[in-house]
């Protein structure tokens, strides 16, 4: 899918588009239209220099994709979506909607703090029509208590009963002074046996030696946007899910994570395998 160049709405008020934003960057490599001339120009630079990032950024969310539909069909029918940046290609509500059974229903919450994302998601919503079941709530994930209190939280997602919690290309955006993996323990203490977790995040373990440079170039480049972000390894990755029990096939690359070549943004397999990690566990 092309990348639209001119097809952004007006920013809202209030919306910096003088620094580049990483989620209207990473809406950008999907083919989105949430983005603008300052996103682009950054996300045009680093693919010069790197231009397996799009293929990486389609594989991530084609991975967001089947992870949604695995926990529709294993029963799940309440999604919290952390950090989940503009509207773009495949949204989870989307393929909630897709996924579901017939009769049955669901509820999706998603949550970002950045201001074109809350603009946008609730323009979108309104638009589909989808705003007694889906919601967006604008708020900063490292405040989880304050999130799972919002009142659009609170009417959408019961926490009697099992939630899928989405953190998707997120906890790489938060540094060591985050303490990242205290902050979602926080979150995995509120919900209730039979909850999902899902993460997704960069990685450098294992990539090709001829290729270093340029990821390290990448890194180096998001630290001059709103923002940078973190490389970690497997095992780090892993503390995240504390003593959850992984959901096969566990922790491993995200073209290996039960994949599905029918996918309108599959990438190539062995093009991006290296770049990032991705799991699910359930809470016991």
């Amino acid at each position: 899918m092309a990348p639209q160049e001119d097809a952004a709405p007006p920013a809202p008020e209030g919306v910096d588009v003088d620094k580049p934003s990483a989620a209207r960057i990473y809406d950008w490599f999907l083919g989105g239209t949430h983005n603008y001339a300052v996103d682009r120009e950054f996300g045009k630079k680093v693919l010069a220099g790197f231009p397996i990032v799009r293929p990486i950024a389609r594989s991530n969310r084609a991975w967001m994709n089947r992870v949604v539909r695995a926990a529709v069909d294993a029963g799940l029918r309440q999604f919290l979506d952390l950090g989940s940046g503009v509207p773009t290609v495949g949204n989870v509500h989307e393929v909630v909607r897709e996924a579901l059974p017939e009769g049955e229903q669901a509820t999706v919450v998603y949550v970002d703090y950045e201001e074109v994302a809350a603009a946008h998601a609730r323009i979108t919503l309104d638009q589909q029509e989808v705003t007694d079941w889906v919601s967006f709530v604008q708020g900063d994930l490292r405040e989880p208590e304050r999130i799972l209190s919002d009142p659009e939280t609170k009417r959408l997602i019961d926490p009697t009963r099992p939630v899928c919690v989405l953190l998707v290309a997120a906890l790489h955006f938060l540094g060591p002074d985050d303490a990242p993996v205290d902050l979602v323990a926080r979150y995995r203490e509120k919900f209730v046996p039979g909850s999902w977790l899902a993460i997704s995040h960069v990685t450098m373990d294992d990539i090709p030696t001829e290729e270093v440079s340029g990821a390290l170039k990448v890194v180096e480049a998001y630290k001059s946007t709103s923002n940078p972000y973190w490389v970690r390894t497997r095992d780090e990755v892993g503390e995240f899910f504390g003593d959850w029990r992984f959901v096969e096939p566990g922790l491993v690359h995200l073209p290996d994570w039960r994949p599905d070549t029918t996918q309108e943004l599959a990438a190539d397999d062995d093009e991006v395998r290296h770049y990032v990690w991705g799991g699910i566990a359930e809470r016991p």
